[in-house]
């Protein structure tokens, strides 16, 4: 049932690859990990959006780790690439001017604009 509504809430953002997940206990850490799993339909492709793993580590910093400024920098990290244009192919529309890239290239995208952007103070949000 759980796979039924994670399919479904996909189509809210655009893509399982959009969205992050977490099973969270009473005591104990965690799990996290991205609604899609590890895509093994397309592994090795390149096609993979690793957007939904690295908001699957946001969550990780924020409800496991206490290190919400760190969650914050990685959420804020996502959506400027998304801003800047990038899209990996479950999230690229026909003439939407955005620029098609792969897993690899995204990633990376991500991690430039981590090492730019300061730290934010979560309290201040």
């Amino acid at each position: 049932f759980g796979d039924i509504l994670s399919d479904e809430a996909s189509m809210l953002v655009g893509s399982l690859g959009m969205l992050p997940s977490a099973s969270i206990g009473e005591s104990g850490p965690g799990v996290f990990e991205p609604c899609h799993g590890s895509a093994p339909d397309i592994a090795g492709e390149d096609k993979a959006n690793p957007l939904a793993m690295i908001l699957s580590a946001a969550m990780m910093l924020k409800y496991d780790l206490d290190r919400p400024d760190e969650a914050l920098l990685l959420e804020n990290a996502v959506e400027a690439v998304l801003d800047q244009g990038l899209r990996t192919p479950d999230i690229k529309q026909e003439g939407d001017g955005c620029k098609l890239v792969g897993c690899s290239e995204m990633g990376e995208a991500v991690a430039k604009i981590v090492t730019e952007l300061d730290v934010p103070n979560s309290a201040e949000v």
